[in-house]
């Protein structure tokens, strides 16, 4: 049944082992989750210890190159999956995983609310999941919660809502360097657009929760736009992952829009850069009541995605068959 919350220790594989996939296995070696698999296609990696490679002592399990290896003989509940961030590029993991019938948790940001910037994929990915009995959903800190589930939250106490604004504000400079690479931090202004132009640099995700807010709010925008630009470092910044010269980018500005009739809607502004001087995550709800909520130091990012897809599966293995949003499963939260 929907919305049932099994407590039973559930069996997962950690599939995808970089710096999110290595953290997730650290939390969940500490939760009501027992880990029976791990999956990556680096060979540096291949046939190693999980335990060893991750610092979980007493961990032993070989990380496999493939999931039928992981899985072979054994039984698992979920697949946490922190691989890739396109919908296209996931789809053939989700094939190959949907087969022996588990259900998929993952970060990939573009899998978070897929029906509206590609129908036909997130289709494809719910007659996957359908046809094998499984859910299969995409999430972490943002999207998936702070700047989409968040909002929409709090807009149940609201008799009329007019606009949405989210502000998630970062200092990058304590984010894991991954991150501080996918911002662009520490590029010059032309190595800036010609990632921007090739799709290399962006926080993706933003469309997708402007999509998740509009659906939830019965709105149909008629335009929207994702603007991305480098925010420049004013001086020399160093530190202990990073050397920014003063006139390069020490991360992005990405603000997203959604207009109805020349009315805006929904705003979201992501701001991440090494050196920002204040982090903060906000919403602000203009309707009946007004509603202003600040998180003062933000939402620590990489505790908080590893966290979420972890909390996530009580949820998930208990849902209906087919590719899920934050918004279809009942809520999400920390389980002992």
């Amino acid at each position: 049944m929907e919305g049932k919350f099994n407590m039973e220790k559930l069996k997962v594989v950690i599939m995808g082992l970089g710096p999110l996939g290595v953290k997730t296995a650290r939390f969940a070696s500490n939760r009501n989750v027992d880990i029976v698999g791990a999956v990556d296609i680096d060979p540096s990696i291949t046939g190693k210890n999980l335990g060893e490679h991750c610092g979980i002592g007493g961990l032993n399990i070989p990380i496999s190159p493939t999931i039928k290896d992981a899985v072979l003989n054994k039984k698992a509940d979920v697949v946490i999956l922190t691989t890739v961030s396109g919908l296209k590029n996931i789809v053939p993991q989700i094939k190959d995983i949907a087969k022996y019938h588990m259900h998929i948790v993952s970060t990939c940001e573009e899998l978070s609310f897929p029906w509206d910037t590609d129908s036909k994929t997130a289709g494809i990915i719910d007659g996957i999941a359908k046809k094998y009995g499984i859910a299969v959903i995409g999430t972490g800190v943002n999207p998936g919660f702070l700047m989409d589930f968040l909002p929409v939250s709090l807009t149940a106490v609201c008799q009329d809502v007019k606009k949405i604004k989210v502000s998630r504000i970062q200092n990058a400079q304590f984010r894991r360097v991954p991150f501080q690479k996918k911002i662009g931090a520490g590029l010059t202004l032309e190595e800036f657009n010609f990632r921007k132009e090739n799709g290399f640099i962006r926080h993706v995700g933003l469309t997708e929760s402007m999509h998740m807010i509009a659906s939830r709010m019965g709105w149909k925008p008629d335009r929207i736009e994702d603007i991305l630009e480098p925010v420049i470092a004013q001086k020399d910044i160093l530190t202990d992952s990073i050397n920014i010269k003063a006139g390069n980018s020490t991360g992005v500005l990405q603000t997203g829009r959604a207009w109805k009739n020349g009315i805006e809607l929904i705003t979201l502004i992501f701001k991440a850069s090494v050196g920002e001087p204040e982090s903060y995550d906000q919403v602000e709800i203009s309707g009946e009541p007004d509603i202003k909520m600040k998180i003062d130091g933000g939402v620590n990012g990489d505790i908080a995605t590893c966290a979420i897809i972890i909390n996530a599966i009580k949820q998930i293995v208990n849902a209906t068959p087919g590719l899920k949003t934050m918004v279809d499963i009942p809520v999400v939260s920390f389980f002992i």
